[in-house]
């Protein structure tokens, strides 16, 4: 597929396109992977000084920025860690979320600003093009080699070399050349960042063709580059709309919109960024250039937060497994109306293909025949999902809340929708907002038949309104008592704490949190909310002999008021999974308890590091999954 994908951007291609093509071929071939033992030692002491290369990167950063740090990580070297879970989702609403990490569009501008540097010391044009393009490659390089930026620095390659030999070539001959890094890597194509940069890169071309084509007759000056901006921005959103659909689970209505308004902005202040972080050594100029751009950065995010705020800027819709197949028709239709001279036919399949993307219904899952535990990356809060082996699905926690949204809307529920299945139950481990605040958004759009509550007292305003929302939509309400079980598909769950004798003088509800013991077949998982010390040695007065599991879910994100060394004894976790948001204000999760969990033996998991982590198991084996690697747990 991805051949013939290849082969129909080249059909324009001119012979020095393919000459290009050719060699990018022979390069790559050279550089295929020698045998296993020797490329995973030859990648890991790459990784690490890659790897050490970033850390003194953010560390200036850090230094330089302040306040700001967290979007210059983000735009200057792909980390987007410490964005928080409410910026993103209003950046998402907003349409321009895939600003927040390395593209094309960063990539370009640097080395257009590199180029005018050269050009500007009275460098040669030729010399400037291959200074400029030295230099993006090593950015490109220190980055860690994403894929959209490297398919942005292929791409310029390629321009600059058409340049210097002043011979035009086929912008998709430029794109075939940068989207062949799945040759090297295959997987790369599972990389939701590489499939934007293509998709994005083909509706540029594609925006740029249609205006061309249709849209330029009789238009001069601004009109004419006011109308192909417009276009090109519409084309690019509407291409890339079915993956953002699928993955995100809404489409932003508004997004050609802010784009057009915020690109400039970014385009100057990328290069102002990046000047910061060069004459980072020497700190007063370093603190001048970002005191400089500062106003830029909250340009751009008032930019965000004002389209977020639109009414409708945004639309949920239903985004399942048959979204892949429809997204697939619905841009490639898109491309072709815009290149062709009969436009209407693929137009009209384009249109109909996504009006079915937002209207389809959602379809039964797949039955995988195992269980899942997801622990979802919701920032400084907890959400956990269990899957049984029949697809249906229990929601243990539903992350924080914030002003205008929730995690629940923004992580939850497109995470289900792109699964599919039903969800049968909600389990609460205690009221604190960082656990119930996305609760009433989950319980409002799919109506579990029951919630598993251990009412506790008292309780934030979230907690407050998922109760309200159950009461209103005749969800039946449960108090967790010791010993009560239930089953589902072959999945026991079964709920060892808290005990009301117990709470009844407490006034931390974190000491009365909901503790859930999974088993399915001879495999257990154990997730204990926020409990505290105090709780764990009820625990191990109760239940000495019942509290081993191979999944830990850590107490309290890790905090050291958590995890003692006798619960962990008891527990002899295997693998142990923290939700925590990074470089959170209360320094979770501990150095302390880190050092006690791999001393107990357990392969320790932060979603700060490793983002979303899945347990899964058939009832005898465990296996583990991470940042798109899987592994099987040492047997006991």
């Amino acid at each position: 597929m991805a051949w013939l994908i290849h082969c129909a951007m080249l059909r324009r291609a001119d012979r020095t396109s393919l000459g290009l093509v050719f060699v990018a071929g022979i390069a790559m071939a050279a550089s295929a992977p020698p045998p296993e033992p020797f490329y995973n030692r030859h990648r890991e002491r790459e990784a690490g000084a890659l790897a050490a290369i970033r850390s003194g990167a953010a560390s200036r950063i850090d230094r330089v920025f302040g306040e700001d740090a967290a979007l210059a990580r983000a735009l200057l070297i792909a980390d987007q860690r410490e964005i928080p879970t409410e910026m993103r989702d209003r950046y998402a609403a907003a349409g321009v979320v895939h600003m927040l990490s390395i593209s094309g569009l960063h990539v370009a501008v640097i080395a257009s600003a590199m180029e005018l540097l050269f050009q500007v010391a009275r460098v040669s044009r030729r010399a400037a093009l291959i200074a400029a393009f030295l230099s993006t490659a090593l950015y490109v390089a220190v980055l860690g080699a994403p894929a959209p930026a490297v398919r942005s620095a292929a791409m310029l390659g390629v321009t600059m070399a058409s340049r210097m030999a002043q011979r035009p070539t086929s912008p998709w001959a430029a794109l075939a050349i940068g989207a062949l890094a799945p040759l090297v890597d295959p997987r790369t194509v599972l990389d939701l960042g590489y499939q934007l940069s293509v998709l994005g890169m083909c509706g540029l071309i594609a925006g740029g063709a249609a205006h061309r084509r249709h849209f330029s007759t009789g238009l001069s000056g601004w009109r004419l580059h006011l109308s192909r901006e417009a276009i090109v921005s519409v084309t690019a959103c509407a291409v890339t709309a079915p993956l953002v659909a699928y993955t995100f689970g809404r489409i932003s209505l508004i997004a050609p919109l802010t784009n057009l308004i915020a690109a400039p902005v970014i385009g100057i202040a990328q290069p102002m960024l990046f000047l910061a972080l060069v004459v980072s050594p020497l700190e007063a100029l370093a603190r001048f250039c970002a005191q400089a751009v500062h106003p830029l950065i909250v340009m751009f995010d008032r930019i965000a937060t004002m389209a977020a705020s639109v009414p409708g800027a945004s639309v949920v819709v239903h985004a399942t497994w048959i979204t892949a197949g429809l997204s697939a028709i619905a841009a490639a239709a898109i491309v072709g109306a815009c290149v062709s001279r009969f436009p209407a036919r693929p137009a009209l399949v384009a249109g109909a293909t996504l009006s079915l993307i937002v209207v389809a219904p959602v379809f039964p899952s797949v039955h995988t025949g195992e269980t899942e535990l997801h622990v979802l990356d919701v920032g400084q809060g907890d959400a956990a999902l269990l899957r049984t082996p029949r697809g249906k699905w229990v929601l243990l926690d539903a992350g924080p809340a914030w002003d205008g949204g929730d995690a629940g809307r923004s992580t939850v529920l497109p995470y289900l929708r792109r699964r599919g299945g039903t969800l049968e139950a909600f389990i609460l481990s205690h009221p604190h907002t960082d656990h119930v605040g996305g609760a009433a958004s989950v319980l409002e759009e799919l109506e579990p038949p029951v919630y598993w509550d251990a009412a506790f007292a008292g309780g934030s305003a979230a907690y407050i309104a998922s109760l309200a929302l159950a009461r209103a939509e005749g969800i039946e309400w449960r108090r967790v008592h010791p010993g009560d079980t239930t089953t589902i598909d072959g999945v026991r769950i079964s709920f060892l704490a808290p005990d009301s004798v117990w709470t009844v003088g407490l006034t931390d509800p974190n000491l009365a949190s909901t503790v859930t013991l999974i088993e399915y077949g001879v495999v257990r998982f154990l997730l204990v909310g926020d409990a505290e010390r105090a709780e764990e040695e009820w625990l191990l007065r109760e239940y000495p002999s019942r509290l081993r599991a191979d999944v830990l879910k850590v107490g309290h994100h890790g905090s050291s008021t958590s995890s003692s060394d006798a619960f962990l004894a008891a527990v002899q976790p295997r693998a142990a999974v923290i939700s925590v948001g990074a470089r959170n204000r209360y320094g979770h999760p501990s150095n302390d308890v880190l050092r006690a969990l791999r001393n107990a033996g357990a392969d320790v998991l932060r979603t700060d590091q490793s983002g979303t982590v899945i347990a899964r198991t058939n009832g005898e084996r465990v296996e583990m999954e991470a940042r798109g690697e899987r592994w099987e747990l040492d047997h006991e």
